[in-house]
Formats: C-alpha cells, structure tokens, sequence
C-alpha cells in the first residue's frame, strides 16, 4: 500500500497528538471561579470583597486590599457578544517609602489552561510575597465565554499583532495605572503555561509599557498561528524559526518602540523557569526562548553565561536547581532556570490545588527577586 502523502501523515500526527492532550487536560478538574463581582463593577470600578468573604489566596494569606471587578473586553469593533473580563487587585497593606514617592511597582499574573485568577493567587502565593516587598497584583482571567478552559489565546494572530487579548490587557493596565499610584516604570508580567505564553506576546508588542517578564513553562512566542499549531510548538518548540518569528512582532511594532539615548530598542529582561519533566510544556521549549530572549536582548546564541547549581534539599523539601543567567552590561537580562524533577507545575507553589508543586525553589520569590533588579 503506498505510504500517504508528508501533509497528510502530518495531519494525522496532529490529531493524535490533539486526541492525547486533551485526555490529559481532562484529567484536569477545576472548581468553578466565584464570580468576582456584578456587571456594574464597570462603571464603579474595583469593589473591595464583603467581610468575612475570602477569595482564595487574598486575605486569607496577606493583610492588604483583595479588589475584585470586571473590564470591557476590546475589539475594534466590539461584538455585542463580547463579555468582559473580570479582575482581581491586590494592594499591599504596608507601602514602602519609595513607593510612597513614586507609586507601587505592579506585577500582572496571567493564569494557565483550566485555572481561576484567584486560583492562580492561591497557588502562587504572590500575595504574600507582595506585600513583604511593597507590590501591587493584577490577577486578569480569561472568560470561559472566550475559551471553555480559559486559555489565553497567545498563538491568535490578533494577539501577536498587537490587537485583541493583547488590547485588552493593555487597557487594562493603563486602567490600573488611571486609577492607583503605580510606578509605571515597574510593571511587569509573568504566567505559567498559556499565561506565560500571553505574557510574552504582551511584552513584545508593549516594550515600553513591561520592564521584565517572567515565563513559568512557557511555549516559544510568535510561531504558532492556531491551536494546532500551538499544540505542536508545545510539544516540539520552534526549532530555527524561533528568532525570525519575534523579529516579525518587533518589526510591526518598531514605530512605536521607545529607544534609548543611544537609539536602540529597550532590552526586554525575562526569567524562564521550566521543570524538565514536564511533559505538557517540554523543556525545548525554554531552551527556543533562551535564543529568543538572548536575540531580543542584543546577545547572540552563543553568549556565555554564568552558571549556577542549587542541590536538592535534603532537610526543606526542594528541587536541584540549574541557572543560567546572561550579562548585557554589568546587569542579568536573561536569567534560566531548569529544574529537576518538575512537571507542569508550579515550582514551590500550593500543592492543594492543580499545577502547583509544593517542592521549591520557590518560583514566585525568584521572580521578585529578579523584577526588582529591573525598570523601565
């Protein structure tokens, strides 16, 4: 019998490929979110939570305002159908001084597949962290009006070219800055999974707007253009596209990029953190990201990189660690860290929910750490 043509056997590849994924996301169960708040939220802007209401990983585990309330989605133009999107705000009881004079450094956390935002904050404890060091939170979620698992859609071709979920989430931090003393030279973005992957494309087309990112099992950015396709760059990375991929993205935006006194483009500092059992998000596709970061960083494939190697722990429960940070100047712009061991979770998070590890390092404080080496 003679073999089918290369096109087709691909797209039987893929199918199977789909097929096993989403018995694997089946496996996946999670809560339904509380509602964060009324429609008329819109207008009132973010209502803080009744008394004694806790939403999962906000008062329960930090002292500072828990603020919940939606946001009008945009489309140019905007269906009726189009729900918007809700959004939780923690603000730290405690300001620092510096933040005082120049406004609260935020940190945009963007959930994965089959996650809540307030789920997402429970499982990262980057509330707690947060109100240790002084920052304001932004937990969007994704609707399941626009996705039934609410993934981002960081493959949509809208998104990459600067419009839709990347629209949206834009306004929604130029709506936060409008409405509380934030730094805006200190907004950042991170996610895991889908969210890392919405937060790359978000920093790519806003390099003035994000002064680092943080990428927990992210897929590569800028290649995939459908869901399929996505499931392959997950599964397989980029291989050489992957540079060519983001110079696209900049080159579209390149008019309304800021550039320094010396007339280059901003640097876009990342920390990748993947577990190198993961087997949703492989670990080709941190080493794809490393090129990309390197390349959107001014370095080239083969910079060197100062190594560092963290042993498991043998009497607080931790992973060997691998990291690899990367110089441009005296400062780390790429910093990469592969842990053993680790699926596609998150590393030192809640292990009482899904895609959270309880075994450190701890991802959420790494990031911190890295993000307060950074401004715009």
């Amino acid at each position: 019998m003679a073999k089918p043509p290369p096109g087709v056997r691909l797209l039987r590849s893929l199918a199977r490929a789909g097929k096993a994924q989403q018995k694997l996301l089946a496996a996946f169960v999670t809560p339904k979110p509380r509602r964060a708040a009324k429609s008329s939220a819109i207008a009132a802007g973010p209502q803080p939570l009744k008394p004694g209401r806790k939403a999962q990983g906000s008062r329960s585990t930090a002292p500072g305002k828990w603020l919940a309330a939606h946001y009008p989605r945009q489309f140019s133009p905007a269906p009726p159908s189009a729900a918007p999107i809700a959004y939780w705000l923690y603000l730290p009881e405690r300001t620092p001084e510096k933040a005082a004079r120049r406004g609260l450094p935020l940190i945009v956390m963007l959930h994965g597949c089959h996650q809540s935002a307030t789920q997402f904050a429970q499982g990262t404890r980057m509330n707690l962290l947060a109100e240790d060091k002084g920052y304001a939170v932004l937990y969007p979620q994704q609707p399941v009006s626009a996705n039934a698992q609410r993934c981002w859609h960081w493959y949509s071709q809208a998104a990459q070219q600067g419009g839709g979920e990347t629209a949206t989430l834009a306004a929604l931090i130029a709506h936060i800055c409008g409405q509380h003393h934030i730094d805006r030279s200190r907004i950042y973005a991170c996610g895991i999974s889908a969210g890392a992957g919405m937060a790359a494309v978000l920093a790519l087309n806003h390099p003035e707007l994000i002064a680092a990112i943080g990428l927990h099992s992210g897929p590569v950015a800028g290649v995939a253009r459908s869901s399929a396709e996505a499931l392959h760059v997950m599964r397989h990375g980029a291989g050489l596209n992957a540079v060519a991929a983001i110079r696209k993205i900049q080159q579209r935006h390149a008019l309304r990029l800021k550039h320094d006194a010396a007339g280059e483009a901003p640097l876009m500092p990342a920390i990748l953190i993947q577990g190198e059992a993961d087997r949703v998000v492989r670990p080709v596709n941190q080493a794809h990201l490393a090129r990309q970061w390197l390349a959107l960083n001014g370095l080239g494939a083969n910079a060197q990189a100062q190594v560092t190697l963290k042993p498991a722990g043998k009497t607080v429960r931790r992973n060997a660690c691998e990291i690899h940070d990367f110089q441009h100047g005296q400062k780390v712009v790429l910093r990469v860290a592969s842990i053993a061991g680790l699926g596609h979770a998150w590393s030192g998070g809640d292990p009482s929910l899904k895609f959270n590890e309880a075994a450190g390092p701890d991802a959420s404080r790494m990031m911190l750490e890295f993000f307060s080496r950074h401004r715009r």
